[in-house]
């Protein structure tokens, strides 16, 4: 039986287009999965290249280009080189498990995959093209990853930790399964060699190479190492040369073997700290007969790489073999903060070209100058992104000048110390921020030598950790053209640069840099490190920074509490906040301060505070920092629980907002447009102001249980029009309505949250995680259909918390069809339904309440607010003209009626046929129709007999507004029934009493009024006439109107002893 399983191309791939369904299909709605989002769908992950410790596989494409795959984790990104490394592929669906091995082979690439745990699902999949299209067999019960593989001749070949797997590359059957014959594991490196045929090498933990003829699957031979501590087989690769192998052992040695005659012919140390150096991971031959010699025209040009440091070695082989250069710093080394070396390094085929891919998330290559000859060489294409967890996030505002409409532009750091702009648009446009050139920089200090104790990245700024932007003065490519030194403190600034920058614009991005009292300046448009540090006057450490929507001042906050205002062109300081002051005023306010001893009872009656020049500095560190839309108010937070308004020009503190002594401030969001402030507490809950009126509007908990206090917020944010407020808390994801109030919507990540951002367009929301080194971005639901915003209970957060994580994949996988799903939704009402599937009750908060409190209606408000204005509906959605007739098909296709009509299948009698039917049909219904009843009706008589209306009234909650409409007007009464000796005679007076339960139980007070406005509309001239129904309804308006006197007395109780505790007493 062949193992190939075929897959079906149409539905792993990408939808191209919106199938076409017929009219007549029911459409099955999915329910939301727990924990997954209600108002975002995952879109694609960015920022990924080469993150995992995989190496990338390269398959030459004719003679014009190359095409190398790199994994990402559950997907392989293909990218072609003539294109500059341009991304053409990414493979679909993405695999259960993490990749764990790959290798292209003519138009196909193979991803082995498999988890840690041996009772884990394991297998190979075949792509091409970027779609799955195959998958090889597995032997059963394989409790092992393959670690490597191997394509010659009729044979795919993988290793594992204790068997070799072979395949027919023909069937894709397994062929057979290579045991090894000692105690000692394969280290998963495994190669051909060109002169033999179907044989393998494969290296041992042991320091052994063994050969296997794949064919008989026999042992032909096993190749000892030169000595015992060697250690294990780390690398084996063929050199151009027939019968020789390259060997690296883990304790650094490299040995050139020859295979056939078992002799060893070169030997090289490869560390340079002796035996206990950086082991060699990975070998590579230049194979277009140039490079070595002093010259370049010699061929035997060898490159090593390590994992364990991110130089590349090159080696000249002729005259017994030498060092021939060293490519420093060609990937970032591993550090505490981020993994980091050189996964794989490889010579493509006849070029002098070298790739080279690295666990700092990159992948380049490299070209060799002939004319005139260096023998390391320079770079030619990269493509990168962080190489550590991202830290922050920040989208570019889109209705800034220079900046692109749609707000594609996404900023985002890391702790590898770099700032990177990611385009959603287009991978290519996406881009890591200059800071020189560090490299030139790190030559010329000696850093970069021999020993490696220090990195290149001792030279860049440190981490950064907030971020703030302002494009309206950003001048794009052609901002301050030339050359000119970075981050100067502004005290030696130029004339002419101030005069250049007034014409073609300056920074726009500052950042501030954990451990650090400098705030940094950022070309936007030109990508690259800006002129100024701006340093705090009191030497603390900056928290927090700010630029004016105008683009000219940035803002920078202290550890120590101070706040200072420079100018983006000139570099200049402008303002302190609050305003320095001179020994004549310092002498003022004291004597201003002692007059306000005096008058302090006057001050206490006005219940107004004033502050003098100078007053007001925070006593903690600076957390937030913004500027109103006209430049007049500056707004503050600091971690001493105050929220300062200071007056921007004269820096004087115009008020004050004092929470000291219950929560600690952590951070300052403003959403400008509707001059609203968020503040994040560290008791778990966003705080929202008004800054016009300095008064708190709101307070937002993901639960006012004491489980939400233990949750900090990471980041916050508010939507783009001001109506949500995000949040991120641990693995956690939070929105509330702004307007109500409401937590709408929770979600779960796979591992802790660092930070969000919401598109300034509102299309997108951007997420890092702790664990991952990409941008996961989530497409905004509400854009495509409507979603209900009912707000979430006690029962299902703990469901939520309780969930698992869901993230966007690097391919969009799901992303499409979710959307398509969405537009193609039969009814938008339908969503109000969108409940998790899970055993919760809404209405056990009701229940949980005080009995003398009268509550609303937890049913969506279209409902009941529908139901009272149907007929308006009906009318408005009338067509306002007749149909018209169908234009005429061209003569060389039948009309739609020429079809109907055709002589040759239908007859004279069809009509007369069909009439006789439906009239059948309709004299059969209207008889099945008597003996029907509705479960509408009969939840009513037997809450008639019983007293107990609770079934009847969940029923009618249940029903649409059309439906319960249908309903209501189908009640009978003696008067108006064809049977008055029938029981269902008292249908109108046992609705009227079910209206009674519901204003008894103090319970869908809203619901109740609207469903009788309904049923006297309807029925109000059979009220007048009988008897019995009428005393129903008088006994409903009684008790309608003792809850009102109650609930109003109630009220006026209240508003009574409010205002005598504001009172003012003596």
């Amino acid at each position: 039986m062949p193992a190939a399983v075929a897959t079906n191309g149409a539905q792993e791939g990408r939808t191209v287009k919106r199938q076409r369904t017929d009219q007549n299909e029911i459409v099955v709605k999915s329910q939301r999965q727990v924990g997954s989002s209600r108002l975002f769908a995952p879109y694609r992950t960015v920022g990924l290249v080469s993150p995992t410790s995989v190496p990338f596989t390269s398959i030459a494409l004719g003679k014009t280009t190359f095409q190398l795959t790199t994994s990402v984790g559950r997907s392989l990104q293909t990218y072609d080189l003539r294109r500059g490394l341009n991304l053409v592929f990414i493979t679909r669906p993405q695999t259960p498990e993490f990749i764990t091995a790959s290798i292209a082979w003519k138009d196909l690439v193979f991803a082995a995959w498999g988890a840690e745990a041996a009772e884990s699902e394991r297998g190979v999949w075949i792509f091409k093209r970027g779609k799955k299209i195959a998958e090889l067999e597995m032997p059963l019960r394989h409790e092992h990853n393959i670690k490597s593989f191997c394509i010659f001749g009729s044979w795919i070949i993988g290793a594992c930790d204790n068997q070799i797997l072979v395949w027919k590359s023909s069937n894709y059957e397994l062929y057979t399964t290579l045991q090894s014959v000692t105690a000692s594991a394969f280290t998963g490196t495994l190669s051909s060699m060109p002169t033999m045929l179907n044989k393998i090498v494969a290296g041992k933990e042991d320091g052994t190479v063994e050969i296997w003829n794949v064919s008989s699957g026999k042992l032909v031979y096993s190749v000892l190492p030169p000595a015992a501590d060697y250690g294990a087989v780390t690398a084996l690769q063929p050199t151009p040369a027939l019968n020789l192998l390259a060997i690296a052992y883990e304790s650094g040695p490299l040995i050139i073997q020859d295979i056939q005659a078992d002799k060893k012919i070169l030997q090289f140390n490869a560390s340079a700290h002796g035996t206990n150096g950086p082991s060699i991971t990975s070998i590579t031959f230049r194979t277009d007969g140039m490079g070595a010699g002093d010259d370049g025209k010699r061929a035997g040009v060898m490159a090593t790489a390590s994992n364990e440091s991110g130089d590349v070695t090159l080696w000249d082989l002729n005259n017994g073999g030498r060092k021939q250069g060293v490519l420093r710093g060609a990937h970032a080394p591993p550090s505490s903060s981020s993994p980091g070396g050189v996964s794989k390094v490889e010579f493509l085929p006849g070029q002098a070209i070298i790739a080279t891919s690295g666990l700092d998330n990159s992948l380049k290559t490299w070209i060799f100058d002939e004319s005139p000859f260096n023998p390391v060489p320079r770079i030619l294409h990269q493509r990168s992104g962080h190489g550590a967890p991202v830290t922050t996030l920040a989208f570019l505002p889109a209705a800034s000048d220079g900046s692109d409409a749609s707000g594609k532009w996404l900023l985002s750091t890391s702790k590898d110390r770099s700032l990177w702009g990611w385009s959603l648009r287009r991978d290519g446009q996406s881009t890591e921020l200059s800071q020189g050139n560090v490299t030139k920089k790190a030559r010329k200090q000696g850093i970069l030598s021999s020993e490696g104790r220090d990195t290149i990245e001792a030279l860049k700024a440190p981490p950064i950790t907030s971020i703030a932007c302002s494009l309206n003065r950003d001048g794009g490519m052609g901002s301050m053209p030339g050359k000119f030194p970075i981050w100067q403190s502004g005290k030696g600034k130029t004339k002419n640069s101030t005069e250049a920058t007034s014409m073609t614009g300056w920074e726009s991005v500052v950042t501030a840099h954990q451990g650090d009292n400098k705030a940094r300046t950022w070309f936007w448009g030109r990508k690259k490190a800006g002129r100024w540090a701006f340093e705090t006057q009191d030497g603390g450490e900056v928290k927090s920074v700010a630029v004016s929507p105008c683009g000219t001042f940035a803002l920078v906050g202290s550890a120590n509490g101070g706040i200072d205002m420079f100018n983006l062109q000139s570099g200049s300081h402008r303002q302190r906040y609050p305003a320095r002051l001179t020994p004549a005023q310092a002498q003022q306010l004291k004597l201003d301060l002692a007059k306000a001893e005096e008058a302090i009872a006057p001050a206490a009656e006005s219940g107004k505070k004033k502050f003098y020049r100078g007053q007001g500095k925070h006593t903690a560190a600076v957390t937030g920092l913004a500027v109103d839309n006209l430049n007049r108010t500056v707004i503050s937070c600091s971690a001493d629980g105050k929220i300062k308004f200071w007056d921007f020009m004269s820096g004087a503190l115009k008020h004050e907002i004092d929470w000291s002594g219950a929560v600690e401030i952590t951070g300052l969001r403003l959403h400008r447009s509707s001059e609203l402030a968020a503040f994040s507490c560290s008791d778990g809950c966003v705080r929202v102001v008004d800054v016009t009126t300095f008064k708190l509007i709101r307070e937002l908990r993901m639960s006012r249980s004491s489980q939400s206090k233990a949750f900090d917020f990471a980041d916050f944010g508010f939507s783009n029009d001001g109506r949500w407020v995000m949040a991120a808390t641990s693995s956690f994801v939070c929105a509330w309505d702004l307007p109500t109030g409401h937590l709408i919507d929770v979600f779960k990540l796979p591992s802790t949250c660092n930070a969000i951002s919401f598109s300034p367009t509102g299309e997108y929301l951007a997420t890092a995680s702790e664990e991952h080194v990409g941008v996961d971005v989530w497409s905004n639901k509400t854009l495509f259909t409507h979603v209900p915003t009912r707000h979430i209970n006690e029962a299902e957060l703990s469901t939520i918390l309780a969930s698992e994580g869901q993230a966007p994949t690097v391919s969009g996988e799901g992303s499409i069809s979710i959307i398509g799903t969405l537009a193609n939704a039969p009814d938008a009402e339908s969503d109000d339904e969108d409940y998790i599937d899970a055993d919760l009750d809404a209405d056990a908060e009701l229940d949980a309440l005080s009995s003398d409190l009268v509550s609303l209606s937890l049913v969506p408000r279209s409902r009941w607010q529908n139901l009272l204005h149907l007929d308006i509906i009906r009318q408005r959605n009338a067509p306002t003209a007749a149909p018209k007739k169908p234009e005429k098909a061209p003569f060389f296709l039948p009309s739609l009626q020429e079809r109907q009509a055709n002589p040759a299948i239908a007859n004279t009698n069809t009509t007369q046929d069909l009439a006789a039917i439906e009239q059948e049909r309709s004299r059969i219904m209207k008889m099945d129709r008597q003996n029907t009843v509705s479960r509408f009706t009969s939840l009513l008589r037997d809450a008639s007999e019983t007293g107990d209306f609770a079934p009847f009234i969940t029923n009618l909650k249940s029903l649409n507004p059309a439906a319960a409409d249908i309903e209501i007007r189908s009640l009978s009464s003696p008067i108006t029934s064809f049977d008055p000796e029938s029981d269902a005679c008292n249908e109108l007076v046992a609705f009227v009493r079910a209206l009674s339960y519901v204003c008894t139980s103090k319970r869908d007070f809203e619901l109740g009024q609207a469903w009788m406005a309904v049923f006297l509309k309807v029925h109000s001239d059979v009220v007048v006439d009988d008897a019995e129904l009428r005393q129903a309804v008088k006994e409903w308006r009684d008790r309608v109107v003792e809850e009102k006197e109650r609930v109003e007395m109630l009220a006026q109780y209240c508003g009574g002893m409010v205002g005598f505790l504001r009172a003012a007493r003596v």
